[in-house]
């Protein structure tokens, strides 16, 4: 995800990306469409107000589906890391949707839907629908990046930090022609911010319940039972091992960012004497993403290293007795 308005008494419009390539496009399917019935991992979403959602355009069948039709009809040639759909966030700062009824919300959203009709054909669309069961309205709009000439390019379509500007300062344009006091939303690459996606604290939540899992299991082991306690540590730290690197990957985008904000938050302290209440208020905002980005950090340092290389090494062995077996035809 790429934008973020600054939340402050200031009305922003507000537009970020999200990439998606395989597995997790169904996830996405899944809070967008509201088909799970406990949200543990997201408390912000009244379950008794999802009723009240509103579609302007409804899937005809599942996102990975639709997407997969689509890149088949087109012709076009894919790859497993290819991106398939591209999810926009469109929202507003909280203080804009203050007093309005529903069809106000509702009418502010089907502007930003033309907005993105100007830009991606509306057969590509697979959903657009407003959340109106979470603290501030926002829509999840779902489309497949096939260009114009038939090929599947996310980045063509987004494109890099200069056309994500681009896309940002048209998406302002367009609104603030119906919405005259509606600011400008600030993009990452003019202000340094980047948005850790949902997604990546939801991987954490999963880990460090199997971590406890693990923890468990090596305090309740002993001679009667380690066989068994074995087997179940093998098999959670099978599953856990690649997750925490897989998590690590990730983070390793952030490692600038991190840097960035560290510095800023420096020459904010330096300041303080004669600091404005925006730069309080920026103070606080960075010291909420890098407690975030703590958070994330300390999950995938959460095992011992002895315990990650015992792990690896039982991987190893296992990959080997597995190589030895098809060699001697078992």
């Amino acid at each position: 995800m790429i934008f973020i308005g600054k939340e402050t008494k200031s009305q922003h419009a507000i537009m970020r990306f999200a990439k998606y390539k395989g597995p997790e496009i169904s996830r996405i399917e899944a809070h967008n469409e509201r088909t799970k019935e406990v949200y543990a991992s997201n408390p912000d979403v009244d379950t008794e107000r999802s009723k009240y959602n509103i579609h302007l355009v409804k899937p005809n069948s599942k996102y990975r589906a639709e997407a997969e039709r689509q890149i088949a009809a087109a012709g076009c040639r894919t790859r497993t890391d290819s991106v398939r759909v591209v999810e926009t966030l469109i929202t507003a700062s909280p203080e804009f949707f203050k007093g309005k009824k529903k069809a106000q919300v509702r009418e502010y959203f089907e502007h930003a839907l033309k907005f993105i009709l100007k830009h991606v054909p509306k057969e590509r669309i697979i959903s657009a629908v407003i959340h109106v069961d979470e603290k501030t309205p926002h829509m999840h709009l779902s489309f497949v990046p096939i260009t114009e000439d038939g090929r599947l390019s996310a980045k063509d379509i987004v494109g890099n930090r200069k056309k994500l500007t681009w896309w940002q300062d048209e998406f302002w344009k367009h609104m603030v022609k119906k919405y005259p006091d509606m600011e400008r939303g600030e993009s990452a690459s003019v202000t340094g911010r980047t948005h850790i996606p949902p997604s990546l604290f939801k991987e954490a939540v999963h880990l460090n319940r199997m971590k406890e899992q693990i923890m468990t299991l090596m305090a309740d082991t002993n001679i009667i039972n380690k066989k068994t306690k074995t087997e179940e540590l093998e098999a959670l730290l099978e599953r856990y091992i690649p997750g925490v690197e897989a998590l690590r990957t990730k983070l390793k985008r952030y490692d600038k960012a991190y840097k960035e904000l560290t510095e800023e938050v420096s020459e904010l302290e330096k300041k303080l004497d004669s600091a404005s209440k925006d730069s309080v208020q920026r103070k606080l905002e960075i010291n909420q993403k890098l407690s975030e980005l703590e958070e994330l950090r300390k999950t995938v340092d959460g095992l011992p290293p002895e315990l990650i290389k015992i792990a690896r090494n039982n991987a190893a062995n296992k990959e080997a007795a597995t190589s030895k077996n098809k060699e001697k035809g078992v």
